[in-house]
């Protein structure tokens, strides 16, 4: 603060600081949206046309819509929880429950949050290894023919991943992070085009028909009616992970400058977002399910239902790691802030902990490093990298994600926090319709979370740990 007084005394007329202090914000509405993008148009999207296989033409699409509209709703009343009834602002999701709810619940929000923060980035980087895999396949094929097995181990390309994360977390907070998502949003734009564009080719093909069906796969004798009950469960799992991104909803919305409502921006923004996604993921989810049929694999780009153009198919892939590089920071940056804000105030003196060194970077200005910030958050990625090793599980383990944070994150807080700061009459109508949507919620995603956690016991009777095979 007292730079801000000494730069206005000075004549100056501007301030790197916000009225609170804090670094100057600059987001827009555009980088708004990007950061929004990164975050749901993730590894998601490519599980879509399995969960469509599972759910089949009629309970299919009314779930991706269905899981659209709530996440768009909450999002509006997460986003006007951003600012006190005094016009402070909070700037995390744990910081609104404490204004809004207090007591337990922080605890249990933040528990929630950040526990499903760190396995959407183990998620991330079993998906981008699984891209860089296919990519290696994709070439074989090409040389040796569809015939050859041509397995690669995803271990190698995990640590890669990791390498690659060590470096890109050194970058401070989220305020510089608007390029990296505006190129994850592209290449997230890049590769579900391709994969619409291949699926279209493949029905277009004269190949024949893929066997499909208005409640997916039928059972039989390659199905069970219990294995029918589970798949579907799991594939609601999978469509809320799609949509997965409340959890750094305020953090984004506190990169909006300020000048103009920061709710205002981040509701157009919000609808902008996820507009786009749900059209994305309809074309994806439909076109690959239309394209695949039953056979839909768990990833539509790299489950080889697509050989060829083999170019077409690298190209997608190389999108989705370039996506998955910048959609790990965005996840990680909120438990990076976390732990760096509390390290701060237990240890104020320590100047291993607060000391910053400003270096210069052409064409970037000053970067501040911290010793304190390379190791602690060189751990976190190791500790994801070895978790990642462990549970090389695509769609279950996105299952169980989208499931275990969808309830909590997306609905119940944002409506309890709403409802508490509209002050809404408990049992008026207005309360209990709210109520009812989020015991709706709660009960499809208890489901999807059984149905993943069977899936994942399934997979964990037969799987040899870090000796993950593609």
């Amino acid at each position: 603060m007292r730079d801000t007084n000494f730069g206005m005394e000075a004549g100056h007329g501007y301030s790197k600081f916000d009225d609170d202090g804090r670094i100057k914000r600059t987001g827009t509405l555009m980088t708004t949206s990007a950061h929004i993008v990164t975050a749901v148009i993730g590894s998601g999207v490519l599980s879509l046309a399995w969960a469509l296989a599972q759910l089949g033409w009629i309970a299919g699409p009314i779930s991706l819509v269905g899981f659209s509209l709530m996440t768009w709703f909450t999002s509006i009343l997460l986003a006007d929880c951003y600012r006190n009834a005094d016009g402070t602002r909070n700037y995390t999701y744990m910081d609104v429950v404490k204004s809004n709810l207090g007591g337990m619940k922080i605890q249990l929000c933040g528990i929630a949050q950040y526990s499903n923060l760190i396995g959407v980035t183990i998620g991330y980087s079993i998906t981008t290894s699984i891209s860089m895999v296919a990519i290696k396949r994709s070439n074989c094929f090409h040389k040796h023919g569809q015939q050859e097995g041509c397995h690669e181990k995803n271990n190698d390309f995990i640590i890669l991943f990791g390498v690659i994360q060590i470096i890109l977390s050194q970058i401070p907070n989220f305020h510089k992070l608007s390029v990296l998502s505006l190129v994850a949003a592209v290449m997230s734009f890049a590769y579900s085009s391709i994969g619409i564009a291949l699926s279209i080719a493949k029905i277009a093909g004269g190949d024949g028909h893929a066997e499909t069906g208005l409640t997916g796969i039928p059972v039989g004798e390659n199905q069970s009616s219990v294995d029918k009950m589970w798949n579907t469960f799991s594939a609601f799992g999978n469509i809320a992970f799609a949509y997965a991104f409340s959890n750094v909803l305020i953090e984004i919305q506190d990169t909006v400058k300020s000048g103009q409502p920061e709710n205002t921006v981040m509701k157009k923004a919000t609808l902008i977002a996820i507009s786009i996604s749900t059209l994305f993921y309809m074309l994806c989810g439909i076109g690959g399910y239309a394209a695949f049929g039953n056979k839909a694999p768990g990833n539509f780009l790299t489950g080889f239902g697509f050989y060829n153009p083999f170019w077409l198919v690298d190209l997608a892939n190389v999108c989705i790691v370039v996506h998955l590089l910048g959609a790990y920071q965005v996840f990680c940056q909120p438990i990076f802030g976390f732990i760096e804000k509390w390290s701060n105030e237990k240890w104020a003196r320590s100047k291993f902990i607060t000391k910053e060194y400003p270096i210069g970077m052409p064409f970037c200005g000053n970067f501040n490093f911290s010793f304190f910030r390379l190791i602690w958050r060189t751990t976190y990625v190791i500790f994801t990298t070895v978790l990642a090793m462990l549970f090389p599980f695509f769609n279950d383990f996105v299952g169980l994600l989208g499931a275990a944070s969808f309830w909590p994150l997306t609905v119940y807080f944002p409506i309890e926090m709403y409802i508490s700061k509209a002050k809404i009459p408990k049992f008026s109508f207005t309360w209990i319709w709210m109520q009812i949507l989020s015991l709706i919620c709660f009960t499809i995603s208890l489901l999807a979370a059984a149905g993943s956690v069977r899936g994942l016991i399934k997979s964990l009777q037969t799987f040899k740990p870090f000796n993950s095979v593609s």
